[in-house]
Parts: structure tokens; C-alpha cells; sequence
């Protein structure tokens, strides 16, 4: 077969990227990997070395955990983003980093195109090309796995077949990834709705009714709606996360059970688990709720689900998101303060919030002694509020509210 050149394969180190690797030397290619350390819980040196044994001419393995974290996930932190209200995106946000390096290893490589493992059912194959493109428009994109047509056990018995080790079997057959901001588990039992997700699926999080019979609190501070102390201890992004995976899985919290309207045109049920990700979500937003105008949350409401989309539709790159980011920086100012969460049984609540800035006054919200709320002024502001709906009465007055026919007791006589 004619040599085609070298394709920078994005690698895992699972199933479908390894027997990509194999595939794409079938095809004429020289294969050289690319491997980036977010966060997820594997040898990276043991995937490298896999990488080569199974054919690879050159394999990278790159840690990018703290761009990860300041370049993606602080930023979809500062917009509360999550797909339709639940999904963290914690596997979309490493897609657009991937994509980046892919395009800077294959210019390094002079590679004549970048490869991935995906499925033409995946949503990771849109994120990583349409990223790729908008990267470097000229460069090819090839997808072994959506150009083969195999189903999962026919690449686990071509894995067999091949000598090719993969850290999947039938008997156990779930699609895991993962990084700092959480893990993505499909495949198996879990692709049934009305399956409870089995026990043997997580490993960031215990079963809650097997957590802690006690609970605990934390205290995560903000400075401008990013995290920067658990407890008064400062720490940096990563090492922050992990704390918060560490102690909130170990309560058992952070697991999503979704139906989820996948990008590509049909519903699929989708785990995850999610510790650190939930709770900071859910503190950045009571302190937001403290700090924030009326008028900002509803608007900020509505953009953070647009951030979510394009995050998960892979239009990172897009100008919108860029004009997105400005927006949230510019509401995060005042975002600074403190949050309270108490841990327990797979549950977490914010128990108390406190800022530098806060929206709440005492003098106001009280209805104690000190109250300094201008009581006098309340039956004016109603009128004026209601004139609206009291004028088009006036002008409607035979569009009245029916009132049905109910046994009524009391009453006049």
C-alpha cells in the first residue's frame, strides 16, 4: 500500500483509539499520538508506551491541567454553564484544548492531517473537527472508527485479534472519560433508561447510602467568581478541584443521571459523576444570588445556557463564546466572598454566603428593630406597578375571570 504520510491520532489509550492506531498503518499511514493530561486517573506513561507497542512511530504526552482548568473550566464556571440545566460538560470542555494541540502536534510533525476515535454517532467527532477547522481550516480530519462501521464487540474481538491490549471487555463494557472536572461513563446497563446505574460504574464517588453517617462542612472562597481557598487554605485551580473531588465523592455527591438530547439528533442516557463540579457550581451561584443585580441573574440565566450550546455543539472557538466571556468577567468583579456547604449522603447545600460586596442589607431585609424600609412608600408603588393591568380592565371590562361552580361553605346568605 502507498505511504500516505504521517496523521496525529488523538489517544486514550482505550478501545476505539487503539485499534485506530492499527488500522490507520492498514490505511498507509505513519501514526503519531497525541495524549493530553487533564486530570483523568490513568498512566500516562503506560499509555505512551501502549501507544508504541501497538505501532505508533511517535508518541506525545502532554500535561495540560492547569490550562484545562484556567483556560476552559474557569471560564464555564464563571457562566454556571451546564447542558440543558445538568450536564457540567466536563467532557466537552477538554475537546476544543485537545483540538488545539492535535493542530500543533501535526504542524510540528508536519502530519498531512489529525485522527480521533470517535463514532459517527459521537459527539466528540463535531467538537474536535469543527475546533480543529476553526484552528487550521486547510488541515484533514480522518475518523478510523465512523469510516469502519464496527460496533464495540467487533473492535473488541479485532483488539484480540490484532494482539492489541485494551482495558475493555464484553462483560464489563462501559465507555468511560474523564478529567478534573468530572467522568463520563456510557455503554452496558447504562443505556437502558429504566436500569439504576450499577455501583461497579463510579469510582470518583461512593454510594451515598454507603457515605459518611456524618456530615461535613466546607468554606471555598472566590475572587472574581473563581475559587481560590477550601477552608482558608489558598490553593490553584487543580489542586483545588481535587480537593473538592476528594472530599465531596467521598460523600457521594456529584452523580448525574440524565436523558440528554445529543447533539447529533437523538436522545441518550447519559451518566456522570461530578463531585468537585457540583458544588462549586452551586456555591458560585449563592454567591452570585448575593452579589448580583436582579436584572444580571435573569439575563445571566439565559446566556450561560447559550454558553452551555455552543460548548457542547464544539463552537468553543466561535466569536460568540469569545463575546460570552466578556460579559461573565465583567459581572465576576463583585463576585468575591465565601460559601458554606454542608456534605451528607450524597447531597450538597449551601448553608451559608458571605462578600466583600454584598447586595444584602441588614436594614433592609429585617423586620426587626432597625427596619429602615419606607413602608409609607409601598401603597403608591402598587398603584403605579398595577396601573397596567387595572387600565386594560377599565378598557376590557367583559374579559373577567370565570369563576367555576364549587360547593362553597359560608359566605353570604
Amino acid at each position: 500500500m502507498d505511504y500516505k504520510g504521517k496523521v496525529v491520532l488523538a489517544y486514550s489509550g482505550g478501545l476505539d483509539t487503539s485499534v485506530a492506531i492499527k488500522w490507520l498503518q492498514d490505511q498507509g499511514y505513519d501514526v503519531v499520538t497525541f495524549t493530553a493530561d487533564v486530570g483523568q486517573k490513568v498512566d500516562l506513561e503506560a499509555v505512551r508506551e501502549k501507544a508504541l507497542f501497538v505501532g505508533a512511530v511517535n508518541a506525545y504526552v502532554m500535561d495540560l491541567r492547569q490550562e484545562f482548568v484556567e483556560a476552559m473550566v474557569w471560564p464555564a464556571l464563571k457562566s454556571n454553564a451546564m447542558y440543558q440545566g445538568k450536564y457540567p460538560l466536563n467532557s466537552a470542555l477538554s475537546r476544543p484544548l485537545i483540538a488545539k494541540y492535535l493542530t500543533w502536534v501535526a504542524e510540528m510533525e508536519g502530519a498531512v492531517a489529525i485522527a480521533h476515535g470517535c463514532t459517527g454517532k459521537g459527539q466528540d467527532q463535531v467538537r474536535i473537527e469543527v475546533c480543529a477547522n476553526a484552528l487550521d481550516p486547510k488541515l484533514n480530519v480522518i475518523a478510523p472508527v465512523r469510516d469502519w462501521h464496527f460496533s464495540r464487540d467487533a473492535e473488541i474481538q479485532y483488539a484480540k485479534d490484532n494482539n492489541i491490549p485494551v482495558p475493555v471487555t464484553i462483560e464489563s463494557p462501559y465507555s468511560i472519560d474523564g478529567n478534573l472536572w468530572g467522568r463520563s461513563i456510557e455503554c452496558g446497563p447504562l443505556e437502558d433508561p429504566w436500569t439504576e446505574p450499577p455501583s461497579d460504574a463510579f469510582t470518583m464517588t461512593v454510594d451515598p447510602w454507603k457515605a459518611p453517617d456524618e456530615h461535613e462542612y466546607l468554606e471555598i472562597s472566590f475572587k472574581e467568581g473563581i475559587p481560590v481557598e477550601i477552608n482558608g487554605e489558598p490553593m490553584d485551580g487543580v489542586a483545588i478541584i481535587a480537593e473538592l473531588n476528594r472530599i465531596a465523592g467521598g460523600h457521594g455527591v456529584g452523580r448525574i443521571d440524565m436523558i440528554e438530547d445529543r447533539l447529533v439528533g437523538f436522545k441518550s442516557r447519559e451518566v456522570y459523576e461530578c463531585p468537585a463540579t457540583v458544588v462549586l457550581i452551586q456555591a458560585h451561584q449563592a454567591l452570585e444570588s448575593l452579589t448580583l443585580t436582579r436584572d444580571i441573574i435573569a439575563t445571566k440565566a439565559d446566556l450561560s445556557l447559550k454558553y452551555a450550546e455552543l460548548t457542547y455543539f464544539g463552537y468553543w472557538y466561535s466569536p460568540l463564546r469569545k463575546a460570552l466571556d466578556s460579559f461573565f468577567d465583567s459581572i465576576q468583579e463583585n463576585v468575591t466572598g465565601t460559601v458554606r456547604v454542608r456534605l451528607f449522603k450524597g447531597a450538597s447545600v449551601v448553608v451559608g454566603v458571605k462578600a466583600e460586596k454584598s447586595l444584602y442589607v441588614d436594614s433592609m431585609a429585617t423586620y426587626s428593630e432597625g427596619d429602615a424600609f419606607d413602608h409609607e412608600s409601598a401603597a403608591g408603588f402598587i398603584k403605579i406597578w398595577g396601573l397596567p393591568v387595572k387600565l386594560w380592565r377599565m378598557v376590557h371590562p367583559e374579559d373577567k375571570i370565570k369563576i367555576p361552580d364549587l360547593k362553597v361553605v359560608g359566605g353570604p346568605k
